[in-house]
């Protein structure tokens, strides 16, 4: 297995690799990620890691970046060039396929978006 040397790595992508993302193209998006990270030179500077199920397979494929924090829904192998291009390379994100973008508060859905809810999680309480 390979060990790398993130020193100065300044983004690191997310891609889920989950049952329901790799029925909707996720390994298609993968891949373009990936390459378009490589024919723009920024492997430096971007690390992607494959994950299993991020948790919102309603909006598959998901790809998260940080440190920002936003999450991507219905990611294609356009949006994955777009993701690189866009907001890796160029710091603006992508409205359109946003589910949610963190701040000091926690995470937070867009103002308008088609994405559900989704199921609030329980606090456990102390016996």
């Amino acid at each position: 297995m390979t060990t790398w040397n993130l020193t100065g790595t300044k983004h690191h992508v997310l891609i889920c690799n989950g049952s329901s993302c790799m029925r909707k193209g996720g390994e298609e998006a993968t891949q373009e990620i990936r390459n378009e990270i490589a024919g723009l030179e920024l492997e430096s500077l971007i690390h992607t890691t494959r994950t299993r199920c991020n948790g919102r397979c309603k909006d598959a494929p998901v790809v998260i970046v940080y440190p920002e924090g936003t999450w991507y829904k219905e990611v294609t192998q356009g949006v994955g060039q777009q993701i690189v291009r866009q907001h890796l390379a160029g710091g603006c994100s992508l409205k359109d396929h946003l589910i949610y973008q963190y701040d000091q508060e926690g995470f937070f859905p867009p103002d308008q978006t088609d994405s559900i809810e989704g199921i609030t999680k329980e606090v456990k309480r102390s016996k």
